[in-house]
């Protein structure tokens, strides 16, 4: 049956518009925010009568959504996604209500096909032929391919930290590519330039009728596939407790509460879901203005290395949400770009789920509340995985993750007997190859100096890890055949990190190096009883040793003491490592100068230890103020980390006399504090400051490269 669309309402001033065309703004007061309104009691009858014999895509709810001529429809066969209930994610997290709507099975890997598609077939119903937009990635593939199909021609802005694959996705299906070195509102800002210069259509992207109402299918299909799983449910429609979603605009959980809505008001659900939205750290304006309880967010310069959540400006969005989960008690959050990542890794290990770094931000968040008690162990969850790994940043997967088998020289001209020689070589080679190593270790240097011992003598897979948090995880998705161990990391201490790995049986008999700088207490060295290997101490064993004590445990032949790698590596590890900062240092980069001003130690040790490890920073640190302003007077640094909570002075005022002398106003500020600003501080800070980064939430990652992509402009 055609749409029921009866009506267009302002949701700022309540006017009622005609439907066709849909409206870009209200005729009285001209706000762009408006609502689309159904003949719900006909679609209701309709629906609960059954809706088994229609087609499995978006389409099957035709009549809720804003299309009056059914034959401009350009589909590819988007919607209908599985709702599967997880199994070893729900025992690793103790929660036996946990469902996965798959949005990755979309044509084009992600959930914004069912905006492509409803977008696009109003468009060629309107008959236009030619659209701008700007995005972060996933809406682009999705116009792009339907775009494509049904002939429109399409111009894409995007930022530059959009990665390369997702660029040739979208020249492959014709679409004509710009990129900007900026963010993604800034984007967005030059494509509505763009557009209004050349009299052509630009996608409003959530003030979009059409973008919005898309999304509702996906309330729609949740309801209807949980009542079918449900034995008791005899066909009816079944809302969940909990619809949790990753966000960087905002307009999917828009649409799908509105989704939910519009089930409500028919009578197919008897409650509303609570949501719970999620936003990376990096960029997340929403959560912080929620945590604030303030009822419009401010913008914030992404610095996330998640490209399709960055969006630093969430608009009317944050308040439509808002009042959403104020309705329901339902809550948003942030989660750091590591925690993501993790998320993402798990996934795959205990699901077989490859999802894309976005919908991890929402696996996250989902983790983070089960462990807060704030998602019940009886209530019902549906996390949106909202697209796939492919294409996935490089950063998201370790090195060395595919093993290269090589056959040596002679190729198809060799004989049998050197096929049969390379062979055999090869299979020894590959012996050593799958003899995998993990090192955790929160300095890199130290970190780094492992692998190359180890990798000098064998040719051992060795994987590094400086966070405690991300070597479980790895320990535990790669099963290595050993693993080094430091024990005095942040966030997690090596002591801890070990009895978890031998309180798992799945990794308990993994054998654990530890090599720690730590002078151990005899209660240290009863909490290390029994569960490591052995224990070596930074800066007192002859490097050739460890690797000899590795060889032996892992039971492979020694390394040849004549090797010259061997000799030219005896040393300590402390000595070797100060080696391996001025090796990874490119030969013709300068080394640029920072000033870390801070008076908690070592938080400033822990910023210099992360910059330095690039080799690309040579980092002085200041405990107070007056220290600070001598240091930047003295070296004139490219860039200053300044803490605003010191003991003589405000980190704010130090920055107003930075800012105020002629000689240090140019220098980069980038505050890291533990201090709660306010929105009114954030202001008074713009402009004098380049980002702020909280160290409750601190994503080190993000901060580096940060760091890197401030210094590199200059």
């Amino acid at each position: 049956m055609p749409s029921l669309l009866k009506s267009i309402v302002c949701l700022d001033c309540g006017h009622s518009m005609p439907v066709d065309p849909l409206p870009t703004h209200c005729a009285a007061c001209g706000s762009v925010w408006m609502d689309a309104q159904y003949d719900y009691e006909q679609a209701a009858a309709l629906w609960k009568a059954g809706l088994a014999e229609r087609a499995t895509t978006i389409w099957r709810y035709e009549e809720l959504l804003p299309l009056l001529d059914s034959t401009s429809i350009v589909s590819m066969g988007e919607g209908w996604t599985p709702l599967t209930r997880t199994e070893g994610l729900g025992r690793e997290l103790g929660h036996e209500h946990l469902f996965i709507k798959d949005e990755r099975q979309s044509p084009t890997g992600s959930f914004k096909d069912r905006q492509g598609s409803l977008t696009i077939s109003y468009l060629r119903q309107k008959g236009i032929r030619e659209i701008v937009m700007a995005s972060t990635g996933n809406k682009a593939a999705a116009y792009a391919a339907f775009c494509a199909r049904a002939g429109i021609r399409l111009w894409i802005f995007l930022t530059s930290t959009v990665p390369s694959e997702k660029l040739r996705e979208l020249a492959l299906y014709g679409a004509e590519v710009v990129k900007i070195t900026g963010t993604y509102d800034q984007a967005k800002k030059v494509a509505q330039d763009f557009a209004a210069r050349r009299s052509l259509y630009y996608d409003a992207g959530a003030e979009s009728i059409p973008g919005r109402e898309a999304f509702k299918t996906v309330a729609f299909e949740i309801a209807e596939q949980l009542g079918r799983l449900d034995p008791d449910g005899k066909g009816r429609w079944r809302a969940p407790d909990w619809y949790v979603q990753a966000v960087s605009g905002g307009v999917g959980p828009l649409g799908v509460w509105k989704g939910f809505q519009e089930l409500l008001k028919m009578g197919l659900i008897d409650r509303l879901p609570k949501l719970a939205i999620v936003q990376s750290e990096g960029c997340a304006p929403m959560a912080a203005a929620w945590r604030f309880q303030l009822e419009t967010a401010d913008p914030v310069v992404p610095h996330t290395r998640i490209a399709v959540l960055a969006t630093g400006s969430p608009g009317r969005s944050y308040g439509f949400l808002r009042a959403a989960c104020q309705e329901t008690g339902g809550t948003i959050i942030s989660v750091s770009d590591g925690e993501a990542f993790r998320a993402m890794r798990r996934l795959a290990r205990v699901e077989g789920y490859s999802m894309e770094p976005a919908a991890s931000v929402a696996f996250a968040g989902m983790d983070k509340l089960i462990a807060e008690g704030v998602i019940k162990p009886d209530e019902r969850v549906i996390v949106n995985c909202s697209g796939h790994t492919f294409p996935a940043e490089k950063h998201i997967l370790e090195d060395q993750y595919v093993l290269d088998l090589q056959f040596g020289e002679g190729g198809t001209s060799a004989s049998h007997t050197q096929l049969e020689d390379g062979l055999g070589a090869a299979l020894e080679r590959l012996d050593e190859q799958v003899t995998t190593i993990v090192v955790i270790d929160d300095n890199p240097q130290d970190s780094r100096l492992i692998r190359r011992l180890l990798q000098a003598h064998k040719n051992y897979r060795v994987f590094e890890v400086n966070n405690p948090l991300d070597g479980l995880d790895l320990v535990r998705q790669r099963k290595p055949d050993l693993v080094v161990l430091d024990l005095t990391m942040p966030d997690m201490d090596g002591f801890t990190v070990l009895e978890s790995f031998k309180a798992d049986p799945e990794v308990g008999h993994i054998p654990v190096v530890v090599v720690s700088a730590k002078t151990l207490t005899a209660a240290d060295r009863a909490r290390l009883e029994g569960r490591a290997e052995s224990l070596w101490q930074k800066g007192g064993f002859n490097t050739r040793e460890l690797v000899e004590h590795v060889v032996r445990t892992l039971g492979g032949d020694l390394p040849d003491s004549s090797d010259p790698l061997t000799e030219a590596s005896a040393g300590t590890v402390a000595t070797a490592s100060k080696q391996a900062i001025a090796e990874s240092a490119p030969a013709q980069q300068p080394v640029r100068e920072i000033v870390v001003i801070d008076d908690e130690r070592r938080d400033a040790r822990l910023i210099r230890r992360l910059l330095e490890a690039t080799g690309r920073y040579q980092v002085h640190e200041a405990y107070t103020g007056e220290d600070g302003w001598r240091m930047v007077q003295a070296h004139k640094p490219d860039l200053v980390v300044l803490d605003l909570l010191l003991p003589d002075i405000a980190g704010e005022d130090l920055l107003e006399r930075l800012k105020r002398d002629e000689h240090t106003r140019d220098i980069p500020v980038v505050i890291l504090t533990a201090k709660d600003v306010t929105a009114r501080e954030r202001e008074k800070l713009l402009g004098k400051m380049l980002s702020l980064f909280e160290k409750a939430n601190l994503d080190r990652q993000a901060l580096i490269d940060y760091v890197d992509e401030t210094l590199s402009e200059e």
